[in-house]
């Protein structure tokens, strides 16, 4: 990865894209419950089905980005092509800041470096949890306290095979950034006492974006789900 650099704002440029297909998400809101995960009892009762085309998403063209990949859907899967080097999308829609979780299923379907990059609020600040980079394998957020993913506390290393699927789960609340790949939980970091930013090339998908470096992608089953804290 390249090296940081204060972060700074970017004009978007227009986008043509086609695409009659959606993809799916889910907005829900539920009560926190400390350290675990709503229960998936909850998350039916109060959804809010909708299929998005791609018109709830921007794809983003500044910066790194003015060379990506083609963005398209496919039976219910959007795919990031290849980029030179980031090919990514930028969400719409309303983004909580905190008290909140994202869930996705993700896979590289080509390459060898991170092919879920995903920018996302912390209160004020933003962060990005970057799965398989720096050379295929790194996972971690960037940046805490200033340090990249292969330098700070959620530093950690995964094999990841080409064209199979990781159910991956971020949650902010209740004052923590915890992370999930499949059921083996990744981090969890206190937001207190920390200091959260991003790389300037993720600054396109503030608030929440996701992309993939020097590699094609797929996603599937993206969720927001929106968690209302309980009352002390």
């Amino acid at each position: 990865m390249p090296e940081k650099i204060p972060v700074a704002q970017s004009p978007s440029a227009p986008v043509l894209l086609v695409a009659a297909v959606t993809l799916s998400l889910i907005i829900v809101t539920v009560v926190s419950r400390g350290e675990e995960a709503p229960p998936k009892d909850l998350a039916p009762k109060k959804a809010r089905g909708n299929k998005l085309t791609l018109r709830d998403w921007d794809i983003p063209q500044e910066g790194m980005f003015d060379d990506h990949g083609k963005v398209s859907i496919d039976n219910n899967e959007l795919h990031l092509a290849e980029g030179s080097p980031a090919t990514g999308i930028r969400f719409k829609r309303g983004v909580p800041k905190i008290e909140y979780e994202i869930h996705c299923e993700a896979k590289r379907t080509g390459g060898s470096d991170f092919f879920y990059g995903l920018t996302f609020p912390v209160r004020q600040d933003y962060c990005s949890w970057i799965v398989g980079g720096w050379g295929g394998t790194a996972v971690g957020l960037s940046n805490v306290d200033g340090l990249s993913a292969i330098e700070n506390s959620t530093t950690q290393y995964m094999e990841f095979e080409n064209d199979r699927w990781y159910k991956i789960r971020l949650r902010v609340a209740e004052g923590k950034i915890l992370g999930w790949i499949d059921k083996k939980q990744m981090f969890e970091v206190p937001i207190k006492d920390h200091t959260f930013d991003i790389w300037w090339e993720q600054t396109p998908l503030r608030p929440l974006g996701i992309a993939s470096w020097n590699t094609s992608a797929a996603l599937r089953n993206f969720q927001l789900i929106k968690l209302k804290p309980l009352v002390q």
